[in-house]
């Protein structure tokens, strides 16, 4: 076999991964928009509640990406090494730390949902409505959290073991039933916001229990397991501290872009949201990366994992930069999908090349996010992340505010945080240091030092 045939090989078992998982990943996303059209027909108020009751549900969504990521590398690790029933105990785990944090956030949520909801609708004129129809939604939509946890973890241990189709079957499904539902619940049934809940609810827990149902097709035991379940909190708990410094940045950037009046926060948004977009798409590459990385170091064969880091990386930058061309060149008709104010417009002209600017780099770094995940050098990526955001993103972007910098100010902070990581990651990549063959992910050296510790991490 020739080298082209390789590497030919290599992309089309990339592909035949990161299909599926982009499917997987968009129809959350597709789903939310179905219900956003469906409930704003109710009125202003209902569908500002839906809003700010549906950023506080984020939370269970992150957290379940958090341990749907952990549990793909460990569970790829034993899978590549032969050892299917092993890969498969990862998921039992993983779905025991879901239903237990699951069940502790409807706890949490049930007893704070009507202070949290008045908390964050403010005191305009129709903040005491909003809060209370918030309140009323997230109470029920609540409800689905340990289904939506559960379905996470699971998408996490077949993403391990190379089975990215009955996900992708499952989530679809249920969502598209859920999609089905909705209408009905909220005005054939006249249920009006909660029916949206209610169809959410309906969605998640369907979906949950369809892993579950695969996680018992496997017949291995179903006992927590306190070892492993202390290996998959010490990796949650890195990613989690990594994601947490995502948060601080884009919350820095929406404030400090507030600052600049509501043009300059609209089309902020505008080009946040389309970056988040593509990352949801780019991330099915970093999936990919995840499952196929851990594999083959769980195989022992650390050549053939750096070969296909490599072809990840290509992939990555190819992906970015089809859609540098191709939002670029949408400077001039984007924002209008989105707002008719000159005004808005004006901002997004200024940011735009910026915008394009951060794609194709946007795409390398994404893709070698995953092979990390994939290589369980989580350590080093939450180090690297906190890193790039103290030293780059943060000051940037409140010297934008001091020095009166505008938009642009708050994305040449983004473009500097994504530069640090880039740079690192590539140093990570070229050093072949993250490239340790074992069955089970053990501690990575860790080349950046953490700056909430006095000494680099093991």
């Amino acid at each position: 076999m020739s080298a082209t045939d390789i590497e030919a090989g290599g992309y089309r078992r990339i592909a035949a991964l990161a299909l599926p998982a982009l499917v997987v990943l968009a129809a959350e996303p597709l789903y939310v928009l179905v219900d956003t059209a469906v409930v704003g027909h109710l009125g202003r108020v209902p569908l500002a509640a839906l809003g700010l009751a549906g950023t506080l549900l984020g939370l269970a969504v992150w957290l379940g990406n958090v341990l749907a990521y952990g549990t793909t590398g460990r569970a790829a690790r034993r899978f590549g090494a032969g050892d299917r029933p092993g890969a498969v105990a990862e998921g039992v785990q993983a779905s025991w730390l879901a239903v237990l944090t699951g069940l502790a956030l409807l706890a949490v949520t049930q007893l704070a949902a009507g202070p949290l909801a008045r908390a964050l609708a403010g005191g305009g004129p129709d903040a005491a409505e909003v809060a209370r129809e918030a309140e009323l939604w997230l109470r029920v939509a609540v409800l689905g959290a340990p289904f939506i946890l559960l379905a996470l973890a699971g998408n996490g241990w077949m993403r391990g073991v190379q089975d990215t189709r009955r996900p992708l079957y499952y989530v679809l499904g249920a969502n598209l039933a859920s999609a089905a539902l909705c209408p009905l619940l909220v005005y054939g049934l006249g249920w009006g916001l909660v029916g949206s809940a209610a169809a959410n609810v309906t969605a998640q827990t369907v979906s949950g229990l369809l892993f579950v149902r695969a996680l018992v097709a496997e017949r291995v035991p179903l006992a927590p397991r306190p070892d492993l379940l202390r290996h998959q909190l010490a990796v949650s708990r890195d990613l989690i501290v990594r994601g947490a410094a995502f948060q601080a940045c884009f919350l820095s950037a929406a404030a400090v872009a507030a600052r600049f009046g509501a043009a300059a926060l609209a089309a902020h948004q505008v080009a946040l949201q389309l970056w988040f977009f593509t990352a949801l798409v780019l991330d099915s590459v970093a999936i990919a990366a995840q499952s196929l990385v851990g594999a083959e170091l769980g195989a022992g064969d650390a050549a053939r994992a750096r070969r296909t880091a490599r072809q990840i990386t290509w992939l990555g930058w190819w992906c970015g930069v089809a859609f540098a061309v191709v939002l670029g060149a949408g400077v001039a008709v984007l924002p209008a999908l989105f707002t008719d104010d000159p005004a808005v417009w004006a901002q997004s002209a200024l940011i735009w090349p910026w915008f394009a600017l951060l794609l194709p780099m946007g795409g390398i770094v994404f893709a070698l996010d995953g092979v990390m995940i994939g290589a369980g050098d989580v350590a080093y990526l939450r180090n690297l992340t906190i890193a790039a955001a103290v030293a780059g993103f943060l000051p940037m972007t409140w010297a934008a505010y001091v020095f009166d910098l505008g938009l642009t100010g708050v994305w040449a902070g983004l473009t500097l945080f994504l530069v640090v990581r880039l740079v690192l990651l590539l140093l990570r990549l070229r050093t072949g240091r993250w490239a340790v063959p074992s069955a089970v992910p053990s501690a990575v050296p860790s080349a950046v030092p953490s700056p909430v510790t006095p000494s680099p991490q093991p």
